[in-house]
Formats: C-alpha cells, structure tokens, sequence
C-alpha cells in the first residue's frame, strides 16, 4: 500500500459534478475576469472569515505583495519576518523595494516569538509579517501588541491556515489585513495559482481593489499606478465549490492529527503541540535521524516532505542581506529535523496507521 504526501485526484472525485458545474457555469457566462463569480466569492470568504471585506488577487505572494503596498511599504523601509517558511513571504517584502528582517522561532515552537521582535526593530521597521506557519497560529495577539506599542502595521501570512482559529477567532482577522494562498495543495485549494486579502480597513480594501487592477477606479481611468493581480472567473467559481467543505475537511485533518499523536506517542520524535483552533495543513515531526528516517519511508512506497530544509536567510538568493550560519539558531536547528507526515482529508485510518507503523519500525519502537 502506497501512501502519497496529498491527493488532490481523490478530492476532485469526490466533488467532481461540482467542480465542473462551477466551470460550466463560468464558461456559459462568457465573463473570465472580475465578474460575479469573484464578488460572490469574495462575499463568501469573508464572511466565512468574519472579515468585512475580501479582495481575491493572483497568489498568495501578491497577497502579501498588495497588503504592504496598501499599507505604503517602500523603499527603503523594513518588515520583520520569519526564515521558516516558504521564500515567497520575504519575496513579498522585498518586490516592495522594503528589505526583510528575520526574527528566529520560539523554541517548542515553529512561529515568530514576539519577545525576540524588538531587537530587531530600527528606525525604519514600518510593519510585521508573522506566519501562521503548518495551519497552526502564530501567537498573533501578543505580535500586535509589540507593532502596536511600535507603531508597524501587522499583514498576517494565513497561506497555509485557512480556518485556523486563534483563542476562538479566525486568523487573518487580528493584524490590519490578513493573507490567504488558494495553491491547489492548500486546505482550500484552487485549480491554479489565487489568493486573497482579508481587512476590516475601508480605505485599505479599495487601495487593494486598485492596486490588483492596474490602479484604474473605472477602465481605462487610472489613479494610482497597480499591477495585474486578479483571481480569475474560474478560480473563483471552484473556490465557491469548494468553500463549503472547508470545515469538514479541516476537522478530517484534525481527526488524522489526533491519530497520528496518539500512535506516535512514546517514540523519540518530537510532536507537534495538539491545537484544537489549528487547521493542519501540514504535520510536522521533527527527529535528528530525520533524513534516514525519510529514505526509510520512501522505500516502503510513504512520501514526506521537508518544509523547509534551507531557511530564507541561508538561502543564495539571500546572501547579499549579510545573514550567517547561526544568526537565526533555533530556526537552523528546526529545519535540520523537521519531516512532514502525510495529511489529507481522504487519508484513511489504515494508511495513517501503515505510516505510524513504518516510522516505529525505523526508530525501533516496535
């Protein structure tokens, strides 16, 4: 029995009359781009979020890329961030013109640590990007209050957190705008690259509304200079489809989580902390012997993966912002160790419980 790390062909199967109804019904209207499929979304999104307003854009990237823009984030300004997590948050900050500042994790944990931010902060940190990184929550709460008492904007990263709750309320929802990735491997996945930006700022929100379209209020009148970001008809239409069953997905992948914990308990692998507010988009284990333990899995047809095995600033694309081996440790320690389980919605009990037996079988927990 092979066990692969996502199986989006099983999820399509499952709602596939639909998703193809939802691209029928785009395709027979004859509009692709910023119709009513996109308002409907956007609607939906955010009251899902509890949010007053959505404005769907092209990634997830450009989410975070349009949220610092908005927020008046340039050249010149710094925006501190995390190295553990995909590269797109800092490329974000930097198509800015702003340069990324890296704060190392909390030890037990794979989030930002908000004690370790002022140090960080000069006279030109304009804003925070905390990442509420696998689907669990960054501890946002204390996050904004460091920006607040600092005065810097907080753009939450929720890529991989799409109904992940924090001391009961939705992620995204507490700094001044909140950033989703709709990747088709994400929680709520799209069919193609989309994302999202979620605020409760009037002014914001129509700043996002223009930045995503060329800065133009009605075509061809332009009053601000924007790029093309736009979450298409098709997308948007899917995402609908798809939207409804966010949170039985997200309790499936809860299930999966408890079962892994509950079957991996006793053996030398550190576990992630039980979050019953955390989404799961990923599973992360974390053990010294990380890499024999992946080879060893691999061979018994179980796929893992690494997120993420080289930080940020470790990266050659990072090199010219001065970082060193050591500079982010906990960071650098975590990325040697960290292996991520399958977790999916279709995942069985019997293929959680193959992976669980293979992994005590390794490590000799038999």
């Amino acid at each position: 029995m092979a066990v692969p790390f996502l199986d989006l062909k099983r999820q399509y199967e499952a709602i596939e009359e639909e998703i193809e109804g939802a691209a029928r019904r785009v395709f027979k209207s004859g509009w692709f781009v910023l119709g009513e499929e996109l308002e409907r979304f956007e609607e939906e999104f955010a009251r899902y979020c509890n949010a007053k307003h959505c404005i769907g854009v092209g990634s997830g990237t450009e989410a975070i890329h349009l949220a610092l823009l908005a927020l008046n984030i340039g050249e010149g300004d710094e925006v501190i961030t995390v190295a553990n997590t995909f590269i797109a948050t800092a490329l974000a900050v930097q198509y800015t013109g702003a340069r990324p500042v890296f704060v190392d994790i909390k030890p037990g944990s794979y989030h930002m640590d908000p004690h370790r931010i002022e140090e960080k902060i000069t006279g030109r940190t304009k804003a925070i990007v905390p990442v509420h990184l696998y689907g669990q929550a960054a501890e946002i709460d204390e996050i904004v209050r460091v920006g607040a008492e600092h005065g810097l904007r907080v753009v939450e990263d929720a890529c991989q957190a799409h109904g992940t709750r924090y001391q009961g309320r939705m992620v995204g929802t507490f700094g001044d705008a909140g950033c989703f990735s709709f990747y088709p491997g994400k929680n709520l996945g799209a069919y193609g690259d989309g994302g999202a930006v979620i605020t409760d700022d009037d002014a914001l929100a129509e700043k996002l509304r223009l930045l995503r379209n060329y800065g133009q209020r009605q075509k061809y009148v332009h009053v601000i200079k924007g790029l093309n970001s736009r979450l298409d008809e098709l997308q948007a239409a899917i995402l609908r489809a798809k939207l409804k069953y966010l949170d039985l997905w997200n309790e499936r992948r809860r299930k999966i989580s408890a079962q892994y914990h509950r079957l991996l308990y006793g053996t030398d692998l550190v576990l992630p902390e039980m979050d019953e507010g955390s989404a799961w988009h990923i599973y992360a284990v974390r053990t010294r012997e990380r890499d024999r333990l992946q080879e060893y899995l691999k061979q018994k047809g179980i796929t893992t993966l690494i997120h993420y095995p080289t930080p940020i600033h470790l990266q050659q694309s990072f090199r010219d912002r001065g970082y060193r081996e050591g500079d982010l440790p906990v960071t650098e320690r975590y990325a040697k160790e960290l292996l991520s389980l399958p977790i999916y919605p279709e995942l069985g009990e019997d293929g959680v419980e193959l992976v669980c037996r293979k992994i005590r079988e390794c490590l000799g927990c038999t």
